[in-house]
């Protein structure tokens, strides 16, 4: 298996790997995180990240600190400060925390003036925080319901705070009203949406693009909701805001660059040869559980997209898994980390969703595959 491990917990622990993220401090170094989860991590009561850093250009990490009521969290560098945002446990209360050492020592959250942003039961995955028209932008989900079940208890929505406001003070944040789960949407086969990613779309708004469950097709969706540019409206357009989204039923994460002018993703793309031998011998598995391909795509608008390169392969659906990317561009390259379900020395991953590895990539020259297409 390519890329170099920045954690790895046998399946024999019952403590699985999840939540990868990745951000570049201003010294170079990069900065890694995840978390714990599985029957025998405490996601529920007090979830627990692990940071690590690596001064090589990811060749080796060190673990430098362990934070306790950390889930789903999310590293960015914001004003050479490093933070760390996400709910204190499975939907839990919405953290943040920051760090002036390279994430060795972190603030401790204990009331809204230092870090207690949102009370309640919310949901996320490390999804972008980008900067636009002098705001931090940052999409989340309420996991209040009206349903509580997963998919469509989970309400989407956007957050942002000026850029020159204290982070840590709940006041400085605006938060948009919560696009709630219809039962109506995909004639009847929407599930949910979630795992929303903050982006600037072609217009100069941000919008927010999601993770859409639809579990009779294996064709592949995503919902584009759009954003005042106060940060207090999210709407969304059933006739125009569902897409076809290679990879759209996993986590990702959209970024724009500006050099190519176009919108870049790494997705659990499912093949259509896969596709095909799936609806013949497995029709009732859910697209959402088909994670052993990685591919990087892209798109001029948002809107089309294509495959531009495999990135990472295996053949065994139920084992295997890349997943829950976390990506950054550096120079000609793209950086990610994958959680990652593969093959150990003592039996494996017990399937493509409990992983055992979170491993670091590498795309080199990544732009010279815009004109590439995989059919």
């Amino acid at each position: 298996m390519p890329g170099s491990v920045v954690a790895y917990s046998p399946a024999s622990t019952g403590i699985y790997l999840g939540s990868p993220s990745l951000a570049i401090l201003p010294n170079g170094d990069y900065v890694a995180s995840h978390d714990t989860f599985g029957p025998q991590s405490s996601e529920w009561v007090q979830a627990v990240s692990r940071i690590y850093r690596s001064s090589d250009k990811g060749a080796h990490w060190k673990q430098v600190a362990e934070v306790k009521g950390a889930f789903w969290s999310k590293l960015f560098v914001h004003h050479g400060a490093l933070y760390f945002l996400g709910p204190d446990r499975h939907h839990g209360t919405l953290l943040i925390r920051k760090s002036t050492d390279g994430g060795e020592t972190w603030t401790t959250p204990t009331n809204k003036q230092n870090g207690l942003l949102l009370d309640g039961l919310y949901h996320c995955a490390p999804m972008p925080v980008i900067e636009h028209n002098g705001r931090l932008w940052r999409a989340m989900e309420t996991a209040h319901g009206p349903i509580l079940q997963w998919g469509k208890r989970y309400g989407a929505m956007m957050m942002s705070v000026p850029v020159d406001a204290d982070l840590l003070k709940a006041k400085s944040w605006t938060t948009s009203n919560a696009l709630l789960y219809d039962s109506t949407y995909l004639n009847g086969n929407f599930n949910g949406w979630l795992e929303g990613n903050a982006v600037v779309g072609p217009s100069g708004n941000v919008v927010n693009i999601l993770r859409v469950d639809d579990r009779t097709t294996f064709e592949e969706k995503a919902a584009i909701i759009s954003i005042s540019k106060d940060g207090k409206m999210a709407t969304f357009d059933e006739e125009t805001g569902f897409i076809s989204f290679p990879g759209g039923s996993k986590k990702f994460v959209v970024r724009y660059d500006e050099i190519s002018k176009l919108y870049w993703t790494l997705t659990n793309y499912i093949p259509d040869t896969l596709k095909r031998k799936l609806y013949e011998q497995s029709p009732r598995l859910r697209s959402s559980r088909v994670r052993n391909t990685l591919a990087l795509s892209s798109s001029p608008d948002m809107i089309h997209w294509k495959i531009n390169k495999i990135v990472l392969q295996d053949t065994s659906v139920a084992k295997h898994g890349f997943q829950y990317v976390d990506w950054q561009l550096e120079g000609e390259d793209i950086i990610f980390l994958s959680r990652t379900g593969y093959d150990d020395d003592t039996g494996g991953a017990n399937n493509c969703h409990d992983s055992n590895f979170i491993i670091f990539h590498r795309i080199p020259r990544f732009r010279e595959h815009k004109d590439s297409e995989v059919l």
